[in-house]
């Protein structure tokens, strides 16, 4: 076999190899020390530098304390055009999430099936968490590009239907749809950003991610009510159509084929037989049945962990919920996902039936808390990137929502919408501190080849919390709801008020006195019952946050 002279030269060369950076990771024979050697003059002309003193010629060694600033070699303007497409995903998927906030009234009014209103945000929600269990570990065998667009794709596609549904039946499917293709997107766009980042930089670009998760927040919850009572609700889903293929043919153009492989690339056959098919099975079905709230989840949920203990390539190593700091990080950040949903599931409830105000003002409040949560995490990144310390947001944010939790339990019916949004602040302040830490904490205290699988990790306890949020305090606030209004309301109309109370918020206002009284002081009962239930889960958050140590950010990454 004939040697080229590089590859001689790569294996013989006295000088050693010097790593340079602009160009594009590639490794260069750089000269350091001109040492003498058998055909060296030992005279050197006049003028000349002496062969014993180093090169002249500017060598760059890399210091652990000067990381690359991109990682796999990307250049300056190819890491923008993926990490702006990465934004725009993350938008839209929180603008799609939270759309039905204000507008799935006119929708189920639409199809004369106001009480399969819940379904809507039901199958969105649980499709989005079952299907996020495959891909962590599926990424590290295809790469990231073919999951991350296959993601993007079913995303588009599912949008179209919902906007093109004919009846409540196809959106709901339609819905179900979309979850997967969101839920895959926004957890590859996660993942995808953490192949590109130093760790040391990585919550630098999470606080850019935060304000475009805010903005998304926010503008769904205004505009899905405003959309839905103007030019009709169709057209929220059909608006993000165009955005969502604009960046499905960047990406497809940008991200580097083999980003996130680790080792050789594998045929399908080889990934599947490796792959822990049985536990991503039986963690489907575990979620889902937990969600659906039948005690069939309870019996999976023994098999799955004893799958994931025997399992050589497992979708979520145990480790992760059982050994600190992992456990502590991914299960508290669940709680706190709990609390979030819970809060921002009964809050316009609250602004509607209790304070009775609009549905569009109630959506403006929710925008302002939106765009504090992302100052919040904006803020949060750019100072762990400077102090390198992971623990600190995760304890204010411990601290944020007792807080605010006490404050929503001590309000009154006679209380002003601006006393109501004040009361939140500290809750959107934590929202933005403990999700932001959380994200960053789980990658500094990981290998770089266990980072997808631990954010796939995290993203399904982080989804399983939000959808919990809704589920459980729905069942507090509907059963308390049904108990109050059968104590307090009090009159000939008995009956035909309950019913009303139940079924359409928006007419509570209508209602003559005593009864709107009566209706109103019924809902804000449940609804501070549902808030205060929210302390234990703060409690159970802040002991694992107070008992856990995480390492300063990138001392893994350098030892």
């Amino acid at each position: 076999m004939e040697t080229s002279i590089e590859d001689w030269n790569a294996k013989f060369s006295p000088y050693p190899r010097v790593l340079d950076w602009n160009n594009r990771g590639r490794m260069k024979n750089k000269p350091v020390n001109s040492a003498p050697s058998e055909t060296t003059p030992l005279v050197q002309p006049c003028g000349g530098t002496s062969t014993h003193q180093p090169s002249q010629q500017p060598v760059y060694h890399r210091t652990n304390n000067e990381p690359p600033r991109f990682l796999g070699g990307l250049s300056t303007a190819r890491f923008w055009a993926i990490f702006s497409q990465i934004l725009m995903t993350q938008f839209l998927y929180f603008f799609d999430s939270t759309i039905m906030v204000s507008s799935h009234p006119v929708i189920t009014s639409h199809f004369g099936a106001s009480q399969l209103a819940s379904w809507l945000s039901t199958a969105f929600m649980l499709m989005s968490t079952v299907s996020q269990p495959f891909l962590g570990r599926l990424s590290d065998a295809f790469g990231r590009k073919p999951l991350f667009l296959g993601a993007l794709a079913t995303f588009a596609l599912a949008t179209l239907w919902c906007a093109l549904a004919t009846s409540i039946e196809s959106l709901i499917a339609a819905r179900a749809l979309c979850g997967v293709g969101a839920g895959g997107t926004m957890l590859m766009g996660s993942i995808t950003m953490s192949d590109m980042i130093p760790v040391e930089s990585r919550s630098t670009y999470l606080s850019y991610i935060n304000v475009v998760v805010g903005l998304g927040s926010g503008l769904g919850a205004t505009f899905g009510g405003t959309f839905a009572e103007t030019i009709g609700w169709r057209w929220a889903f059909g608006t993000q159509v165009p955005p969502l293929l604009a960046c499905l043919a960047v990406l497809s153009m940008t991200i580097p084929n083999g980003l996130g492989v680790l080792g050789e690339r594998e045929s399908l056959s080889q990934v599947m037989r490796g792959f822990d098919a049985l536990g991503a099975l039986l963690a489907t079905l575990a979620i889902s049945m937990l969600i659906l709230g039948l005690n069939l989840g309870g019996n999976i949920l023994p098999s799955f962990l004893l799958t994931e203990s025997r399992a050589a390539k497992p979708i979520m190593p145990l480790k992760f919920v059982t050994v600190r700091p992992h456990a502590n990080l991914i299960l508290s950040n669940c709680l706190g996902a709990l609390i979030s949903n819970a809060i921002l599931f009964n809050a316009p409830l609250y602004f509607q039936a209790v304070l009775l105000i609009s549905a569009t003002s109630s959506g403006f409040q929710l925008m302002l808390l939106a765009l504090l949560t992302s100052a919040a995490g904006a803020l949060a990144g750019i100072l762990i990137t400077k102090t390198r310390r992971l623990k600190w947001p995760l304890v204010h944010a411990a601290v944020l929502y007792p807080v605010s939790i006490a404050c929503l339990v001590c309000m009154q019916p006679r209380c002003s919408a601006t006393v109501l949004l004040l009361a939140l602040v500290p809750y959107a302040l934590a929202n933005g501190l403990q999700f932001t830490t959380t994200a960053v904490a789980v990658l500094a205290a990981s290998t770089r080849d266990e980072q997808a699988v631990v954010m796939g990790a995290l993203a399904i306890w982080r989804s399983l919390g939000f959808v919990l949020g809704v589920a459980l305090s729905s069942v507090v606030v509907q059963n308390a709801l049904l108990y109050y209004l059968g104590i307090v309301v009090r009159g000939p109309r008995r009956d035909d008020v309950i019913t009303l109370a139940r079924t359409a918020v928006h007419r509570i206002a209508e209602l003559e006195q005593p009864y709107r009284e009566q209706v109103v002081q019924s809902y804000d009962a449940a609804l501070r019952l549902a808030f205060g239930s929210c302390i234990i889960a703060a409690i159970i958050s802040a002991f694992l946050v107070v008992r856990m140590k995480l390492p300063r950010l990138g001392s893994l990454a350098e030892s």
